[in-house]
């Protein structure tokens, strides 16, 4: 039997393994195996509303067994530790297991571009952990806050930094400014809009840039009317447990920075022989192969396509390079001519907080309350499964009626340097045992 293996179970592995369940309906004897490190779907585009506690975590992840339903492909989940290529074989943690065809889609990771400090002393923002570790680290520090009395500690506990410009950064920086205004503001009587501090920053002349111009000054515009401090031309140079170096000379302290300023390629893919761009990607021909592995394709966030180099790392050119890397593996089988990936501009969507987004599609642009019912609109149509529409759909019209859930699911733990115990009111002691925040 014929088998190929396809690593990484994101949008680009999702969509190779439904359509080479389609291509092969017919064919029993071709085997296809998706094999992941977790054991769900991961809706990225929706973390920072989970951050924001606008929707339940477990609403954007989908079972991978649940999205396959009645298709035949097979999962496994495990970890591929390395990749055999001259012998087609996988070494996993579940064990050894040969290949056929083999499609590389195993993600990306941040990347930290050699600045001291990032991995030590930043958070990560790419899994629906650090989502949720962002979420509870930030109720952990409003907790704090609400009782010291220090005025200079209270406004480095509620100075929040993210690094990073692009979708990711602008969306999340959007959603914390929206869970102040419309919680915490509200609920801690000892925190005010004076003693918060929203820091965007960009190494770039402007954030956006791959949003139209006049689309990303609207944006930028919105953001700096809700109260967010937005730094472009801001290289950072070093990251300190207490706060982030700019440039080498100008300090900002803060208790949380956020890392999202860029990504690189998975270790994996890192370690293939052959061609790779700045990002450590692999230089794939225009039908995504491999140099001197026709058999092997490389899509999604870790493949630089000849045919289209400067193609952004985002969810649509994803899920395109799948469809296609799963099409030519069917066409390689059959002797026939192989698809060419080329890249198409299907519009920008950025949601900048409740109420408000600039959007791109068919050629016309929209900015305001009717484009962040698109951008609504969009997001929920691209869910999997339309139990996860409705539970997303239902978090949305719940969070119009009544407050965030602000409640903290873990118990804190012991963060001296965040949290000393003189920041915090002698009239409001912690109880005996209760510790504070950790960093990463």
């Amino acid at each position: 039997m014929e088998r190929t293996a396809i690593v990484g179970a994101g949008f680009a592995g999702l969509q190779a393994a439904m359509e080479l369940e389609r291509l092969y309906r017919r064919s029993p004897e071709r085997e296809i195996l998706l094999i992941g490190e977790l054991n769900y779907f991961l809706f990225t585009p929706l973390l920072p509303q989970v951050a924001s506690s606008y929707i339940n975590p477990r609403h954007i992840v989908q079972p991978v067994r649940d999205v396959r339903g009645s298709r035949r492909f097979r999962f496994l989940r495990g970890r591929v530790e390395a990749i055999d290529l001259g012998a087609r074989r996988l070494r996993t943690t579940g064990g050894t297991l040969e290949y056929d065809s083999l499609i590389l889609a195993p993600g990306s990771r941040s990347d930290d571009f050699g600045i001291p400090g990032v991995r030590e002393n930043t958070q990560d923002f790419k899994s629906l952990e650090d989502a949720v570790n962002l979420r509870e680290r930030v109720l952990d520090l409003c907790e704090h806050a609400d009782h010291s009395r220090d005025f200079m500690e209270r406004a480095r506990l509620l100075t929040f930094v993210v690094v990073g410009g692009g979708y990711t950064g602008v969306e999340l920086m959007a959603e914390v400014r929206d869970f102040f205004y419309q919680y915490v503001f509200r609920k801690f009587r000892g925190i005010g809009k004076e003693d918060v501090r929203l820091v965007l920053l960009e190494a770039a002349p402007a954030i956006l840039r791959s949003v139209h111009p006049s689309l990303a000054r609207s944006a930028e515009e919105r953001l700096r009317k809700g109260g967010i401090e937005i730094r472009t031309g801001a290289k950072v140079s070093r990251c300190l447990p207490d706060g982030v170096e700019i440039a080498g000379s100008e300090y900002i302290p803060a208790c949380t920075v956020v890392w999202a300023a860029g990504v690189r390629a998975h270790p994996l893919v890192e370690a293939l022989p052959g061609p790779h761009d700045r990002a450590g990607r692999a230089l794939v021909n225009e039908h995504l192969q491999l140099e001197g592995y026709p058999e092997v394709f490389v899509a999604g966030d870790s493949a630089a396509s000849a045919s289209a180099p400067s193609a952004p790392r985002i969810a649509p050119v994803a899920i395109d390079q799948g469809h296609i890397a799963a099409r030519n593996v069917w066409h390689r089988g059959r002797g026939e001519a192989l698809e060419s990936y080329a890249f198409a501009d299907k519009g920008s969507l950025v949601e900048i907080g409740m109420n408000y987004a600039v959007v791109q599609i068919f050629g016309m642009q929209f900015r305001g309350y009717f484009a962040w019912l698109v951008w609504n609109a969009i997001h929920l149509l691209k869910l999997v499964g339309f139990r996860k529409q409705v539970q997303v759909a239902f978090d949305w019209a719940l969070a119009m009626i009544f407050p965030r859930d602000a409640s903290s699911v873990r118990q804190p733990r012991s963060c001296p340097l965040c949290h000393p115990p003189e920041a915090i009111s002698p009239q409001a002691p912690h109880p005996a045992g209760e510790t504070r925040l950790a960093h990463r």
